[in-house]
């Protein structure tokens, strides 16, 4: 199977909700011209951001099926597949690829402990089922699983598998792909931290899965260009601005949380969509969307061109 490689700004996309079960379809449309219009290189849909664990199964089929009919190819759609069943994630690639979708996103099936050596028959076994390019996922934060260096440069080798995205933020493991893949320029390396994206960029990352281009894709974009382009002094001034958003959109909560719920309030602030969060998760509070709103007022006077 022939592998898309993937560059740029890849966003993790937040999911559009009305309430827990029912997907807003008007804030979706509005979301995703919001980042394509930003320029964005593609999305990727049902991860962590996109809040697919806490999500059931219908509705990330329809999120699958209405977010490819709205792209029309303009960009490629990466969709999520990641759980502890083997046999679901098979079958929600196939409605990835009936729907128009270009790969596939794992990461290590949650629950049980396992080791690398598993992890290794468990990707053969799902990359040889699955009708779509697949990419890893590395996200120990969430799954409490790495995948070690080694085993991804094993994995690089296996038919079908085309990529990783890495949310270790470990700038040391970063180093040890990049040198160890050499001699893969097919195999797409990403990073998802959006503190890390310029210096994985700089360094030699293919572009990054960022979760704050959902609120402003140009800045994330510029950066993007900038760093490819070896321009320092231009990437500092944008990664400058990537760590403001974060400071204001995910660092002002109250309690230590998934950032995912200052984006959708973020979100909500610029009218695109509610900031609906699936349960355990809650909305921000009042003083949280404050901080933020002031953020979003504000964004006149830092756009980038």
């Amino acid at each position: 199977m022939t592998h898309q490689k993937l560059n740029g700004v890849v966003t993790a996309m937040v999911t559009p909700l009305e309430d827990q079960n029912t997907l807003d379809c008007a804030g979706l449309e509005q979301l995703i011209e919001h980042l394509i219009s930003g320029g964005i290189h593609g999305l990727f849909i049902l991860g962590t951001t996109g809040e697919a664990p806490s999500l059931p199964l219908q509705l990330r089929e329809q999120l699958i099926e209405a977010s490819c009919r709205q792209v029309a190819g303009r960009v490629p759609v990466i969709v999520g597949i990641t759980g502890p069943c083997l046999a679901e994630s098979v079958e929600l690639a196939f409605k990835a690829s009936e729907y128009g979708a270009q790969g596939v996103v794992a990461a290590p099936p949650y629950y049980y402990s396992v080791s690398q050596d598993d992890l290794l028959r468990y990707w053969e076994q799902l990359a040889s089922a699955v009708p779509l390019p697949l990419f890893l996922y590395n996200s120990p934060s969430n799954t409490h699983h790495v995948i070690e260096a080694s085993t991804v440069l094993k994995a690089a080798d296996i038919e079908n598998i085309a990529g990783l995205k890495d949310s270790g933020c470990d700038m040391a493991y970063f180093h040890v792909l990049r040198d160890g893949l050499q001699s893969r320029p097919d195999f797409t390396l990403l990073v998802g931290p959006d503190e890390l994206f310029a210096e994985g960029v700089l360094l030699g990352a293919d572009g990054g899965m960022c979760a704050g281009s959902n609120v402003h894709p140009r800045l994330y974009v510029s950066l993007y260009e900038a760093a490819s382009a070896g321009d320092a002094k231009r990437t500092a001034e944008l990664h400058r601005k990537v760590i403001e958003l974060g400071l204001a959109v995910y660092r002002c909560a109250e309690h230590n949380a998934n950032p995912l719920r200052g984006l959708k309030c973020a979100l909500s602030e610029l009218g695109i969509c509610t900031d609906t969060v699936a349960p355990p998760l809650q909305p921000y509070s009042s003083r949280e969307k404050a901080t933020v709103a002031r953020y979003i007022q504000s964004l006149d006077t830092v756009l980038v061109s």
